[in-house]
């Protein structure tokens, strides 16, 4: 018998059956075969919120979750962090390889190319309420895009869907800004393609009357240093979702937008804002360890430490906290940051938190420079979609090559009731509370 299979005996029938391992795991389907009897619909697995569950082959985004590794397409993120810009990381997880110096230009004009918007979508975002949620506009407003370029619902055209792809990453700054801008009742300010995409986000931000906008050098890096990191995480909450809705043909924008909707969750996108609120109950440095001993005790959560795949030290967190003390040097020190700073330092030497892997991870000190470099925290998700555009649209890519794609539909465990008899209405009883 090969060594690559896996032998399981049914205890109900006494049968045994031999399932092929391939790369670590057995296909869910292998164990519809084993039934009690002809009637049987066979096993399923049973894995709420696929938390062991492979849905999907991926050669985008390595993570070693025991040992704190995080790869795009084989290089380490504390290389790419280091040596790249975002649009040349955004080129790896779209195409596979780092851009040469000709590509890297080419793809730039082909991004830059995109920047504008239509004038109508400007009258998608006059149609909010003054003080909607710029997260919620921009899920609004990318899936309103759908009705701008019909051609996209092509999903089967490799060139078409490279058009839609390049539209998306290059337009998605531009529609944030105008949320933000929109939001603080600023008049919206057009694309600069003279700037890179972290200053061209900056100037459609910031720009007021004088007639170029100058970025801040350091701000910027750091700004191209998040949306490096952010860029993509493999098979997350907002990347299931845009492989799932994709899976059914949808076009790229109803799917990103479907992706956005779930990245805005505060489990998901808005985990730094919780951060800052953490900071914020805390008030100072030294009312830290009464907030620790709190923790301890069974009382709240400690904020933006421990991560669902990360079992070691995020080291997407090492590279914001050296990233963090560049834009203090710019914008000054956030009093926060003595906070959040003690907090890491009791934390990492407590055998309670230890015991448990809770290391700090992205989410703790992102939220701290976004808001130096004057951001609201309820505009932190949409600074984390921007970028996290790119990875959903490469797995949307890679997705759509997949032989093995179908469209998503998961099973369930039935638990209601069977086989009821109809009760005519003036045969039924008064009822109690609605069931869900």
């Amino acid at each position: 018998m090969p060594s690559n299979t896996l032998t399981v005996t049914d205890n109900r029938t006494n049968h045994t059956y031999t399932l092929p391992i391939e790369d670590g795991t057995v296909r869910s389907m292998d164990f519809r075969q084993i039934k009690t009897g002809a009637e049987d619909f066979g096993l399923m697995t049973y894995d709420p919120a696929f938390v062991n569950t492979a849905s999907c082959r991926s050669s985008i985004t390595f993570i070693d979750g025991e040992r704190g590794i995080l790869e795009y397409r084989g290089y380490p993120i504390e290389a790419l962090a280091e040596h790249c810009n975002f649009l040349e990381v955004a080129y790896l997880l779209l195409f596979g390889e780092l851009p040469n110096e000709a590509q890297l230009k080419d793809w730039r004009t082909e991004i830059t190319h995109h920047t504008m918007l239509h004038e109508t979508t400007r009258k998608f975002l006059d149609g909010f309420h003054y003080n909607a949620h710029p997260m919620s506009m921009l899920v609004s407003t990318v899936a309103a895009l759908s009705t701008v370029y019909p051609e996209a619902r092509k999903v089967h055209d490799p060139a078409n869907r490279l058009l839609q792809v390049k539209r998306l990453i290059a337009k998605m700054p531009t529609l944030a800004a105008m949320a933000n801008r929109y939001n603080v009742g600023l008049p919206y300010v057009y694309p600069d393609n003279d700037l890179s995409y972290a200053e061209n986000f900056m100037n459609m931000l910031w720009k007021m009357v004088e007639p170029k906008y100058a970025a801040n050098p350091v701000l910027a890096r750091a700004l191209d240093i998040l949306f490096i990191l952010h860029a993509d995480h493999e098979q997350n909450c907002s990347t299931n979702a845009m492989r799932s809705v994709g899976s059914s043909d949808a076009d790229p924008y109803l799917s990103v937008a479907a992706a956005a909707a779930a990245l805005s969750g505060p489990l998901h996108g808005g985990a730094n804002e919780q951060v800052l609120k953490m900071l914020d109950e805390i008030g100072s440095k030294d009312n830290v360890p009464a907030y620790i001993r709190r923790i301890k005790e069974g009382h709240g959560k400690l904020m933006g430490f421990g991560h669902r795949v990360y079992k070691n030290f995020d080291p997407r967190a090492k590279i914001i906290k050296w990233t963090a003390e560049k834009v203090f040097e710019v914008t000054g020190r956030n009093p926060r940051l003595d906070i959040a700073l003690e907090l890491e330092r009791i934390a990492l030497e407590d055998e309670y938190f230890i015991s448990r892997k809770l290391y700090p991870n992205v989410d703790f000190y992102s939220g701290i420079i976004y808001q130096a470099m004057g951001f609201k925290p309820e505009f932190f998700t949409v600074l984390f979609a921007i970028p996290r555009t790119v990875g959903w649209l490469a797995q949307w890519q890679e997705m759509h090559a997949d032989a093995d794609l179908k469209i998503a539909r998961p099973r369930q465990i039935y638990t209601g009731e069977r086989k009821r008899e109809f009760i005519p209405m003036e045969a039924r009883k008064a009822a109690g509370a609605m069931k869900a």
